[in-house]
């Protein structure tokens, strides 16, 4: 068991003036004196960030309860608090309470390792009254109104409840496939991204039951796809044979990115997403993050986690009001605009990514399609003796059972008629149906040629 290791104020404090070099003495002292007085913190609750002041170093729960009632017009009975950030995506009563590290009244949020500068979510129901911003009059007395500052006055950003997919299943086999490999061949180190497909439920639900992988280049902070038209148009004509389509992407955040983490997802990941999203015009379309996350023994567990970009979002996209390039020092967890929005009351033109995430639940199945042919588009170089070692290593199998593998059909399909031959091959492995003499042999042959 490992000794519980509260940093409050007063060490906090002594840190301070450990690490501040020597001829910074007067300063600290004057900081040490300014801070035990007064300790800002941040709340952040789906209005944004808002600062909160408290002058009593030995606050409790209770206390920091009733100065969000005063300042932040949040009922004491209505507040859920948390230093937790899921407390944000939580949408139920149960899901909310879950969420109990601060709910003894008594606690004393030093103990909490809560100090100035700490952030602390709040949940809470219904609406509040923020004061906004002091109105300037239009007409002699003031500027102008010109027509985009009526229509952005008009343009509130607000969180959308429900989600158009009603859940998003994975095929084990192919989730497994992609995480074992940022996991083990890349490390987490770079970030990886794919495209899932498969079939959409009348209710929404989203199987997927295959990834594809196109040619990319990923960074630490960022991925680029070099989207390849030809091989596109295999796998489009395969997907059409299997009876699926594209139904969403998926990538991988960084270890790199978990260090400098306040956010769900990054402004380049929201803007990657939203563009994808709003191309595919598939109202169930899904985005799925795996990450790490550390567990209770201090190991890592992979986590997937599946949403899609709200309609406003994708509207906001298409209407050109993201600014679409990212700069150096700007801050990953906001998404900024090319104009004014109202968020929460006030005009702003930065807004916290997780008000266009909806969180869409995740299940698992089994597929049809097996996973065991190696993957497009990684680090090895697939041949036809890749597909010779597969079939003598599945000749046990009916040889439908041997082809029944999305990367494995990729590759013939390189070299079939993409109009027919594919369609038709894959339309065989859907049916688990008898393979035509014609295309057994050529596929043997093509085997055996490596």
């Amino acid at each position: 068991q490992k000794p519980y290791i509260n940093l409050n104020l007063a060490s906090y404090l002594f840190l301070f003036l450990k690490t501040s070099p020597d001829h910074h003495h007067h300063h600290n002292i004057f900081f040490i004196q300014s801070t035990i007085t007064m300790t800002l913190i941040r709340i952040r609750s789906r209005d944004g960030i808002e600062r909160l002041q408290i002058n009593n170093p030995n606050a409790t729960i209770a206390d920091l309860k009733t100065l969000i009632e005063q300042h932040l017009h949040v009922p004491i009975n209505n507040q859920t608090l948390s230093t937790d950030k899921h407390l944000l995506l939580a949408k139920t009563p149960n899901e909310i309470a879950r969420f109990n590290d601060m709910s003894n009244p008594d606690t004393l949020i030093q103990t909490l390792g809560i100090v100035h500068g700490s952030l602390i979510f709040l949940a809470y129901e219904g609406e509040r009254t923020i004061a906004g911003p002091k109105v300037v009059p239009a007409g002699s007395f003031g500027r102008k109104m010109t027509m985009d500052d009526l229509i952005a006055k008009q343009m509130r950003i607000v969180r959308q409840e429900n989600a158009k997919c009603e859940m998003v299943s994975f095929d084990r086999d192919a989730a497994n496939g992609f995480q074992n490999y940022v996991n083990e061949s890349l490390g987490f180190g770079v970030k990886r991204g794919g495209f899932m497909y498969g079939t959409v439920s009348d209710e929404g639900k989203v199987e997927v039951d295959f990834i594809y992988e196109p040619p990319q280049q990923g960074t630490e902070d960022s991925l680029v796809l070099m989207r390849d038209e030809n091989e596109e148009r295999v796998v489009e004509a395969i997907a059409l044979g299997l009876g699926m389509r594209k139904v969403g992407f998926m990538f991988t955040q960084t270890v790199g990115q978990q260090g400098k983490r306040e956010y769900t997802l990054s402004n380049r990941e929201v803007l990657q997403a939203v563009e994808m999203q709003g191309e595919s015009e598939l109202k169930e379309w899904v985005t799925v993050v795996v990450k790490l996350e550390v567990n209770e023994e201090g190991g890592a567990d992979v986590h997937f986690e599946a949403f899609q970009m709200s309609d406003l979002c994708v509207k906001l996209f298409k209407e050109g009001w993201f600014e679409t390039e990212v700069g150096e020092g700007d801050d990953p967890k906001l998404s900024k605009m090319k104009k004014d929005v109202v968020v929460g009351g006030k005009d702003t033109r930065e807004v916290d990514n997780d008000f266009f995430l909806v969180v869409v639940k995740i299940f698992d199945h089994q597929g049809p399609l097996s996973s065991t042919f190696p993957v497009e588009n990684r680090n090895t170089v697939i041949t036809m003796r890749t597909l010779k070692n597969h079939l003598d290593r599945t000749k046990h199998l009916p040889f439908v059972k041997r082809i029944s593998d999305f990367h494995l059909l990729l590759l013939l399909g390189r070299f079939l008629d993409v109009n027919s031959d594919v369609p038709a091959l894959a339309g065989c492995v859907r049916a688990q149906a008898t393979i035509p003499e014609g295309y057994q042999i050529l596929i043997e042959s093509m085997a055996a040629s490596g």
